[in-house]
């Protein structure tokens, strides 16, 4: 199993997340990171969006990793967001996401970075996995599955 409990803070786990689009989704992550991460919410969003115009961070099945690196950001952070509707991401498989986890690190984490987003990629390949996080019945529930807390999953 790939824990992530290093990257994910619990308080950064949204569930039905309502979000028409890449922006919108964007824009509540950025909102609800900044106060927690003592961000500027309008530049993760703007940085966010700026990663995506590269190329879709949509891998497919219905998950996406967008991540940006932000400034004043003191270490690499993840969030998870579970949409209430999927949206058009313009994934490699061409399916809407439903499930995204949002990556936030300093710009000087070059080699970490790319760790973290392959160790997030492989996690959320196993489809038997995303299956079991689109159906947990909470944040709390989310959280322990990705973090292999199962005192929290019973919640």
């Amino acid at each position: 199993m790939t824990d992530v409990s290093d990257l994910l803070l619990p308080e950064l786990v949204l569930v039905d997340v309502a979000a028409a689009t890449k922006k919108a989704l964007f824009q509540q992550a950025a909102a609800a990171a900044a106060p927690v991460l003592n961000l500027d919410e309008g530049t993760v969003a703007r940085l966010l969006a700026a990663r995506e115009k590269l190329g879709s961070t949509g891998f497919g099945g219905g998950v996406a990793i967008p991540h940006a690196r932000v400034p004043d950001l003191p270490r690499i952070a993840g969030m998870v967001i579970r949409l209430a509707q999927p949206i058009d991401f313009q994934a490699v498989d061409d399916l809407p996401v439903d499930i995204a986890f949002v990556l936030l690190s300093p710009p000087e984490a070059g080699a970490e970075h790319l760790k973290a987003l392959a160790r997030i990629s492989r996690r959320l390949r196993d489809r038997a996995f995303v299956a079991k996080l689109r159906g947990a019945g909470s944040r709390d529930a989310i959280y322990a599955l990705l973090t292999g807390d199962d005192a929290r999953d019973a919640a």
